[in-house]
């Protein structure tokens, strides 16, 4: 019976970068003109996913006592960390209208590259919905 640490070796510990790949690839396709709005909206939508749900960064849930928040490690600006209250209360951040601001300046705090990539991937997603931009 393999372990989840035989798992996570499996890939060389490669297995939560997939998403850089899609970005890299997400570029190339851009670049390429080959590439034609579908392989573009594609492989936005897979990096857009990556960085929500799988991006290693911090936790950043509200912790009572520091200013910071929790400083876990987490999966995707969407999730919290190991902790599940840290999950919900993320999430809840996004449906409160007081909290929203807050999640927002989280997002910048220490997950800017991931908070960066997901943004621009969804640009480049809506940018490949118009017609005659992709050259294909």
């Amino acid at each position: 019976m393999a372990t989840s640490g035989a798992r996570s070796n499996a890939l060389g510990g490669l297995g939560q970068w997939w998403g850089v790949l899609a970005g890299l690839l997400l570029i190339a396709a851009w670049i390429n003109s080959a590439a034609g709005p579908a392989v573009v909206i594609a492989l936005s939508a897979i990096t857009v996913a990556w960085c929500l749900f799988q991006a290693p960064v911090t936790c950043g849930a509200p912790v009572r006592g520091r200013d910071d928040g929790c400083r876990n490690n987490a999966s995707g600006l969407l999730l919290g960390c190991h902790i599940r209250q840290h999950r919900w209360q993320k999430l809840k951040m996004l449906i409160l209208r007081r909290q929203v601001r807050q999640f927002c300046a989280g997002l910048f705090s220490d997950g800017k590259a991931t908070t960066l990539a997901g943004v621009g991937s969804f640009v480049s997603g809506l940018v490949a919905l118009v017609p005659g931009v992709v050259v294909h």
